[in-house]
């Protein structure tokens, strides 16, 4: 599977972004699907993670309640709605696909986007 991720941009604090990982292919709703992040000199963390059917979805500790994950299989894409961002929201963001389950760790995702840069200012 192919992932592109979109959405990203300059947004002030308190304001919101939604991200988009479109997916290829026609298999979609065998990937668990996580959202990662990655600022400047850190290493790359765990966001949130939804099933591969969009019941489950799954938070870090830092982001839950603010950011939501939601899945539309009909269109191939993942969403990341992210509301009341803060200046330590701003990374990278990598959507990443896996079959079956999702998880909280980077390194057992097998298939990665590119990135989108998402920047909060104070």
């Amino acid at each position: 599977v192919q992932l592109q991720a979109s959405g990203g941009g300059l947004v002030q604090a308190g304001g919101s972004l939604r991200l988009s990982c479109a997916a290829s292919g026609r298999t979609f709703s065998t990937y668990a699907v996580g959202w990662f992040r990655q600022a400047p000199g850190k290493e790359r963390e765990f966001a949130a993670a939804i099933s591969r059917s969009g019941g489950t979805p799954y938070y870090s500790d830092s982001v839950k309640d603010r950011f939501t994950i939601s899945r539309d299989n009909a269109k191939n894409t993942v969403y990341l709605q992210m509301n009341t961002l803060k200046p330590g929201d701003t990374a990278v963001y990598y959507c990443a696909a896996r079959v079956f389950t999702a998880k909280r760790t980077p390194s057992e995702y097998e298939y990665w986007g590119q990135g989108t840069l998402v920047t909060v200012s104070s």
